[in-house]
């Protein structure tokens, strides 16, 4: 199941994208400034963004660009009221791979991102923590070179803890930047997926890779 986080400070025509993108089985993250939005794209595992260029707190252009300068390469879809040719060349020189004017049909933004989807994607290195690998190209975990299975969200946590090793999160910061924004589940579904990804990824006779820290939270270690 794809994430996508959607910044946009129209609450009406926010929640309107969102429940048609959830129609189609995606996860979405719904954030209404671009300070916050800036923070989500940046700590959060997204497939795409989709980003409205007039925000409070920072523009559209200004998120993109601060993606892309962290090594981001996630597809962007730059949404904006504004039809100047000038204001599309500033979104892609920014970064963005797509662009929609509004009003547009949120079928049109729905295939859009389904084409961003199935575009092949380059990325300058994979993860490797111990017998694990992240190949960032097509998002599969390898142990041993071998693919493991995970339930979606499982996959996602271990995603997530394997971009930022050797940190500590605790479930509540897990929560707030792996599950998406209209779940709730307690800290007791955490750790029921903790569980289930040290089952499939440790090893007979080892230590685990994630280290439960007593009253703090999780952290995937490099050794």
């Amino acid at each position: 199941m794809a994430k996508i986080l959607l910044i946009e400070d129209d609450e009406e025509l926010a929640g309107t994208v969102s429940k048609c993108l959830k129609l189609e089985r995606y996860a979405v993250d719904v954030v209404n400034d671009g300070s916050d939005g800036l923070a989500f794209a940046l700590n959060g595992s997204y497939e795409v963004l989709v980003v409205d260029v007039q925000l409070p707190g920072m523009n559209g252009f200004d998120i993109v660009r601060n993606v892309r300068e962290s090594g981001s390469k996630v597809p962007v879809i730059m949404l904006t009221g504004k039809t100047h040719i000038d204001d599309k060349e500033t979104g892609f020189e920014s970064g963005a791979d797509d662009y929609l004017t509004k009003p547009f049909s949120v079928r049109e933004l729905v295939a859009r991102i389904k084409a961003l989807l199935r575009r092949p994607r380059t990325f300058d290195s994979d993860y490797t923590i111990g017998n694990l690998t992240l190949n960032t190209g097509s998002r599969r975990i390898l142990k041993d070179g071998e693919a493991i299975n995970l339930l979606p969200i499982d996959h996602a946590v271990l995603e997530f803890l394997m971009r930022h090793p050797d940190e500590v999160f605790s479930a509540e910061t897990l929560i707030a930047r792996v599950w998406p924004t209209d779940k709730f589940p307690s800290t007791d579904a955490v750790r029921s997926s903790i569980k289930r990804i040290r089952s499939a990824i440790d090893v007979d006779g080892q230590e685990s890779l994630i280290e439960t820290i007593s009253k703090v939270g999780y952290r995937l270690n490099r050794t």
